[in-house]
C-alpha cells in the first residue's frame, strides 16, 4: 500500500516532479505516496478540458451512460479493496467505509440513468398572446463550461463521485481536486474511468464516438495553496466546492462572476417533540442520535450536534442518549466492530478538545466523554451549554453532542433556527401537521421527519441555506447547476 500513485491528466496517468505522503490518522503509518502535478501539467489539464467542451456536450447519451455504468459496476466488484483504502487514509471505521463505497455505486448508477433522460427538451406554446401566434418555444439545457470540482476529506470517494458523475452525465468537462489528506480514493475513480474508456475502445466493432472526448476529465491532487490560480481561471466558469464555510465563501468572493455551488458546514439539530414519548420512541431516538453524532467521528456536515428535547420527554431521553453514546465502540478503524475511529488528524482532535474545555469552563455539564488520545476523541455529551461558547455557535466536526431542554414546539423550532447554519434538521414526531409546520418553519435545506438530520439519499436535492452554502447537489440537481436553459423559438407553425 506504499506505492507512488500517479494522478490523472486529461484521462491518462501522469507523474510530476514531487510527491507527498498520505498517512493513517489512526496509527500514523504510511498509506501511500502521491505524485503532485507541476504547474505546466495543471495548465495542460485545464487547456484540454476547455478545448473539448463542445465535443463533451455533443457526446451521445449512451456513451456517457455506458462509462458511468461501468464505474458503478466496478465499484461493486472492488468494494472491499476500496473500503480498506478509505479506512486507511481517512481513519473511517471499515463498516462505514463499506457503506460509502455502496453510496458511490449508487451515485454513478443514478448518473447513468440521468444521462439517458437528461436534456429531453420542453416545448411551450407561445400563442397564448396574439403576438405569439404560430410560435413554439423549445428549451434545452447546455453546459455552462468546464467545472472545477473541489472535494473534502470526510467522504473521500463519495463526494468526489458527486462532483464527477453529474459532470459526465451532463456532458460537462471537469477538473477534480481531491482533498490533500485523502486523495487516494478519488484517484481510484480515475482508474475506473480510464478502464471504462479502454473497454469501450476495445469493444468489438467499436468506432469513433464510443468514449468520452480525450481531455474531458482530470483528477489532480494539487495543494490547497495552488487553488487560487485555478479558482481565478476564466476557462473554469463553474466551481463546485464542498468544505468549510470560510474557504467556500472566500472562493465565491474571489470569483463573483462565476457560478459557485457551495456545500458548507452545519450544526445539525435533532428535535424530539412531546408526542414522541413512548419507551420505544425514546429508545429509537436515542439510538439514532448516538449513532449519527459519532459516525465518521462526527466528521459529517449533517451529523447530530444539537439535541433539542421537549421538557416533557427530556428527563427520560437524556439518560438513554448518554447510555447509547457510551455503547459506541471506539478503536481501530480496521476492526469491523468499531463504530468510532479517529478524527482526520491530531490537530482536529485538539481543536475539538479545546472547544469542549471552553464550554465546560463556561458552565456546561460533561455527561460522558471529554477525553482525547492522539487523533481520537471520545464520544461526548454535554448539557447546559452556554449559548455564546464556540461549541454552540460553530460546527464542531467531531463526536460531540449537546442536549437542551425546551418548552414546546415553537421554542424548539426557534432553537433550531438560532444558528448561522441551515443544512438539515431532524424532527422526531408522529404528527403530520407538525411535520408540515416544521417544513415551513425550519430554516434549513432539508427536514427529516422521524429521524436524525444525518439522513441523505444521494439522488435527493442536498444543500443548505444561510452560511451552509448555496446550490444543491444530488445527481440531477448538480447537473442542473452545471448547465443552463437555452430557448429556441420556432415561427410559422400550425399549432
Amino acid at each position: 500500500m506504499t506505492a507512488t500513485h500517479a494522478f490523472w491528466l486529461a484521462g491518462r496517468q501522469a507523474t510530476g516532479e514531487t510527491t507527498f505522503d498520505v498517512t493513517s490518522p489512526w496509527d500514523g503509518r504510511l498509506v501511500g505516496r502521491v505524485s503532485v502535478p507541476t504547474d505546466e501539467q495543471v495548465e495542460e489539464a485545464v487547456a484540454a478540458a476547455y478545448a473539448v467542451r463542445d465535443a463533451c456536450a455533443a457526446t451521445p447519451a449512451h456513451v456517457r451512460a455506458a462509462v458511468l455504468d461501468h464505474v458503478s459496476r466496478r465499484l461493486v466488484e472492488r468494494t472491499e479493496e476500496i473500503a480498506q483504502l478509505i479506512s486507511a487514509e481517512n481513519g473511517k471505521p471499515i463498516k462505514w467505509a463499506r457503506g460509502e463505497v455502496g453510496r458511490a455505486v449508487s451515485v454513478f448508477r443514478f448518473a447513468a440513468e440521468e444521462a439517458r433522460r437528461f436534456n429531453g427538451g420542453e416545448a411551450q406554446r407561445l400563442d397564448t398572446d396574439l403576438g405569439g401566434q404560430g410560435r413554439l418555444a423549445f428549451t434545452r439545457r447546455f453546459p455552462k463550461g468546464v467545472v472545477l470540482g473541489i472535494a473534502p476529506f470526510n467522504f473521500p470517494l463519495n463526494l468526489c463521485a458527486h462532483k464527477i458523475a453529474p459532470a459526465i452525465a451532463a456532458g460537462v468537462p471537469i477538473i477534480l481536486k481531491p482533498a490533500p489528506a485523502t486523495p487516494l480514493s478519488g484517484l481510484v475513480i480515475g482508474e475506473l474511468l480510464a478502464e471504462a474508456e479502454a473497454h469501450a475502445a476495445g469493444a468489438a466493432g467499436a468506432g469513433a464516438g464510443t468514449a468520452l472526448p480525450v481531455g474531458s476529465w482530470s483528477i489532480l491532487p494539487v495543494a490547497n495553496d495552488r487553488m487560487p490560480a485555478l479558482v481565478q481561471d476564466e476557462r473554469l466558469p463553474v466551481i463546485s466546492f464542498t468544505g468549510s464555510e470560510k474557504v467556500g465563501y472566500a472562493i465565491m468572493d474571489s470569483a463573483p462572476r462565476k457560478h459557485c455551488t457551495l456545500e458548507l458546514g452545519g450544526n445539525g439539530a435533532a428535535v424530539v417533540l412531546a408526542d414522541f414519548a413512548s419507551d420505544e420512541d425514546l429508545d429509537w431516538a436515542a439510538t439514532r442520535i448516538a449513532t449519527f453524532s459519532n459516525y465518521q467521528g462526527g466528521q459529517s456536515c449533517i451529523s447530530v450536534q444539537r439535541v433539542i428535547a421537549d421538557a416533557s420527554v427530556y428527563e427520560r431521553l437524556l439518560p438513554r442518549i448518554v447510555a447509547a453514546v457510551e455503547a459506541q465502540v471506539t478503536g481501530d478503524p480496521s476492526d469491523g466492530a468499531t463504530d468510532v475511529g479517529p478524527l482526520v488528524s491530531e490537530d482536529a482532535a485538539q481543536r475539538v478538545e479545546a472547544w469542549v474545555e471552553e464550554a465546560v469552563g463556561a458552565g456546561a455539564v460533561l455527561r460522558t466523554g471529554g477525553k482525547r488520545d492522539g487523533a481520537s476523541y471520545a464520544p461526548t455529551v454535554l448539557t447546559d451549554v452556554p449559548a455564546d461558547v464556540t461549541l454552540s455557535c460553530e460546527e464542531v466536526f467531531g463526536p460531540v453532542l449537546t442536549v437542551r431542554k425546551v418548552e414546546g414546539e415553537a421554542e424548539a423550532f426557534a432553537a433550531v433556527n438560532d444558528s448561522k447554519y441551515g443544512l438539515q434538521a431532524g424532527v422526531f414526531t408522529h404528527d403530520l401537521q407538525t411535520a408540515f409546520r416544521a417544513h415551513r418553519a425550519l430554516e434549513v435545506g432539508g427536514v427529516v421527519i422521524g429521524d436524525v438530520p444525518s439522513y441523505r439519499a444521494d439522488q435527493m436535492p442536498y444543500g443548505g441555506v444561510k452560511q451552509s452554502g448555496v446550490g444543491r447537489e444530488g445527481v440531477k440537481f448538480a447537473m442542473d447547476d452545471y448547465t443552463y436553459e437555452r430557448v429556441m423559438v420556432l415561427t410559422g407553425l400550425a399549432l
